[in-house]
């Protein structure tokens, strides 16, 4: 009975947990417990009445977790409490330490307070006294200059009462090298003391060696004037020169006063001032010429100025070729003893100075002063001043090649550059070439090749006006190539340009005049002339020298914002290049000129065809 009892409340049970779902607006809390449990006994019995006996262990089951989870819920409901509690005594705790820290921190304060009202009155005191401290110890160190550059000043006058020059000039050297070293003091008096005492020494030991040196090179008959004069002791049999001497002996003493006089190089450079040209010739900036050089200079000079200034029969403004050729004749005469005797005694002083090109550079210099006088005189001049720029760029040829002067260092270019002297210049180079255009296409050769017999050489078939012109051209960028700045080789290069598009509107109205006779022998010598010039300048396009003045150009139109983006972007990405304006244009002219002849040929069949048809 028991059994059947049991039995029938389980069926009950079942029955009731396999009710429909509840509604789903009830309360969530009282909805899902029904099928939470309904799943548990779905999950731990199933349709297996079988197993109707693990009930009783489900039950024991779950009250003992409803226990373990009663006991830890008052677990947690008596250990929050503890622990809000230690947090609450740690924060009281806190909150003490920190009132005290704050008591301390207001006791140290005021006892730091009054510790400064009472330092204050020393430390005033201390301030005096510090400050003269330092009073006296610049006044110490003020007092060791004078006596450190006094010391060097008597150990001069010692070694040269001993006739000890080498330890003077070394000696002279290290009080220069003190007075660089005070150039930024504020200490004017004893900048001014230590400035004069060096120029003191440096006159008196100057003084004395370049006597000596003066000397020596007489012995060695400097300057050497003539070819013929060249390097007498060097190349003579003789063991002596005509003071005495062996030759020997004067070049060891050459040698001797040339270091001695290296040493004085710094001292030279603190107290003088190099004569410097105007600014406006922008000349670049380059050291003194070394001591030895200016003193083996100076009979060279002397002879240049008595020759080439004031009234002398030599000094005339149409021969410039006269002291220009004197000057390169000296650069030759004394080259070998230069690169022979000088350069060795530089390289073992241990200067890196060229001996032949310093030397080259003062008489530079010297012609650049003549310059500066001389072209003022000839600006209105054309003759006159072509031929000076003519002898001048000659000059500078000469210069670069045959002696391998530096274009960085100081030329005639950089007086033919100034604004008045160049746009003068310019002028008269537009206006000369104008006039070569004039009688080179007026010239009865002007449309003939003198290579039309040769079949090799003749492939273009070009006249020799064209040839002509485009030696021009390349003379003219000769002449200007070496201008120091990109600027103006800008302006000879707009110049080109400028003559390349008057030449082709000469060829066009010469074309003009023969276009009744297309076929004609002058208008194929024009439009072969045309096809030449345009070859020649896609040539040029190429050559370093044109693609670094399209460089130049490129930053001038940037600069100035004179060109659109996109001719911009070609120059940079030498799509373009700088004759490809005038590239364009002479194309044009040939098209135009070849359609023309297209054209005519055309007609003239048509015309022979008609007549042909006719016949029978």
């Amino acid at each position: 009975m028991a059994s059947c009892e049991t039995e029938g409340s389980l069926d009950e049970t079942v029955h009731d947990l396999e009710k429909p779902e509840a509604p789903a607006n009830l309360d969530s809390n009282t909805s899902d417990l029904p099928f939470y449990v309904c799943e548990f006994v779905e999950k731990e019995i199933g349709n297996d009445f079988k197993s109707l006996c693990k009930v009783s262990s489900l039950i024991e089951k779950i009250a003992e977790e409803k226990k373990h989870l009663e006991e830890q819920v008052l677990t947690v409901s008596s250990e929050a409490p503890k622990r809000i509690q230690v947090a609450l005594s740690n924060a009281e705790s806190t909150q003490s330490a920190l009132a005290t820290l704050l008591e301390r921190e207001a006791t140290v304060s005021e006892s730091i307070g009054k510790h400064l009202e009472e330092a204050t009155p020393w430390m005033d005191d201390l301030g005096v006294l510090t400050d003269q401290i330092n009073e006296v110890e610049r006044h110490l160190n003020y007092l060791k200059w004078i006596s450190h550059i006094e010391e060097l000043s008597d150990n001069i006058q010692q070694h040269l009462m001993t006739n000890n020059v080498a330890e003077a000039a070394s000696t002279l050297v290290s009080m220069t090298e003190q007075a660089i070293k005070l150039q930024d003091s504020s200490c004017f008096h004893l900048l001014k003391f230590i400035t004069s005492t060096v120029q003191f020494w440096h006159k008196i030991l100057k003084d004395k060696l370049t006597s000596d040196f003066e000397e020596v090179l007489t012995q060695l008959q400097w300057p050497f004037i003539g070819p013929h004069q060249l390097q007498t002791p060097i190349s003579s049999s003789s063991s002596s020169t005509a003071g005495g001497a062996s030759v020997k002996e004067v070049y060891a003493s050459l040698e001797t006063l040339f270091i001695q006089l290296l040493k004085l190089q710094i001292s030279d450079e603190l107290i003088s001032k190099p004569k410097q040209m105007p600014e406006k010739y922008s000349l670049p900036a380059s050291p003194p010429i070394i001591l030895p050089i200016q003193i083996m200079l100076l009979p060279l000079q002397k002879r240049f100025r008595y020759h080439f200034t004031g009234n002398r029969q030599t000094n005339v403004l149409s021969k410039p070729e006269w002291y220009l050729t004197q000057v390169l004749m000296w650069i030759g005469n004394h080259t070998k003893f230069l690169n022979e005797k000088v350069q060795p005694i530089l390289k073992k002083a241990g200067s890196t100075v060229n001996a032949k090109m310093e030397f080259t550079r003062g008489l530079v210099m010297l012609v650049l002063e003549k310059l500066s006088v001389d072209i003022p005189c000839l600006l209105y001049d054309d003759v006159l001043f072509c031929h000076l720029v003519d002898e001048v760029l000659l000059f500078q040829r000469e210069l670069h090649t045959t002696h391998g002067y530096l274009g960085s260092l100081p030329n005639c270019m950089h007086i033919l550059s100034e604004d008045t002297f160049f746009q003068r210049w310019l002028t008269v180079e537009r206006k000369l070439a104008l006039e070569k255009m004039d009688s080179m296409l007026s010239s009865e050769a002007a449309w003939s090749s003198q290579y039309k017999d040769i079949s090799d050489v003749d492939e273009m078939k070009f006249p020799d006006c064209a040839e002509t012109f485009m030696t021009l051209l390349l003379v003219i960028t000769d002449r200007y190539k070496n201008l120091p700045t990109a600027e103006k080789k800008l302006k000879f290069l707009e110049l080109q340009k400028d003559l390349v598009d008057d030449f082709r509107i000469r060829l066009t109205q010469v074309m003009k005049e023969e276009s009744r006779a297309l076929l004609g022998f002058k208008y194929c010598a024009i439009l072969n002339a045309v096809n030449y010039i345009a070859a020649v300048l896609g040539d040029w396009a190429d050559n370093i020298f044109f693609l670094q003045l399209q460089q130049a150009a490129l930053e001038v139109c940037t600069d100035t914002n004179s060109s659109s983006k996109l001719q911009l972007g070609q120059l940079a990405s030498m799509e373009i290049s700088v004759f490809d304006d005038m590239i364009n244009l002479l194309e044009r002219l040939k098209n135009d000129m070849l359609s023309r002849q297209v054209e005519h040929v055309f007609r003239e069949v048509k015309e022979g065809a008609k007549m042909y048809k006719k016949e029978r």
